[in-house]
């Protein structure tokens, strides 16, 4: 369970660190116009997006309350992997050291 909690930490602050290098430096429509011109831009999006649901899918599977759960859902899909390992830590946390329950939530 370390493991798994310093992975977490590592996914929070690595995306922490890209996301304010993109937004201060990129040019997010600009840029996102062009990724969106390209084959392999569209295939990358569709893949990411892709582990945004399903990931969101467990989200929404482990929560006890939905309106938590669409939050969570929101944040995943508009800060991506920021929120995704942030939601992982803090379910870590929460599960006291039982994988069960970290991966099933309310159904463990």
């Amino acid at each position: 369970m370390k493991i798994a909690k310093l992975i977490s930490i590592l996914g929070i602050l690595a995306m922490t660190a890209v996301l304010i290098y993109g937004f201060t430096v990129g040019d997010f429509a600009g840029e996102g116009s062009r990724l969106l011109g390209m084959p392999w831009g569209i295939v990358s999006l569709v893949d990411l997006y892709t582990g945004f649901t399903l990931f969101s899918a467990w989200i929404i599977y482990r929560e006890k309350s939905l309106p938590s759960a669409i939050l969570w859902t929101i944040a995943m899909m508009t800060l991506g992997f920021f929120a995704g390992s942030l939601y992982a830590f803090l379910a870590l946390q929460a599960s006291g050291g039982d994988w069960r329950k970290f991966w099933l939530g309310k159904h463990a």
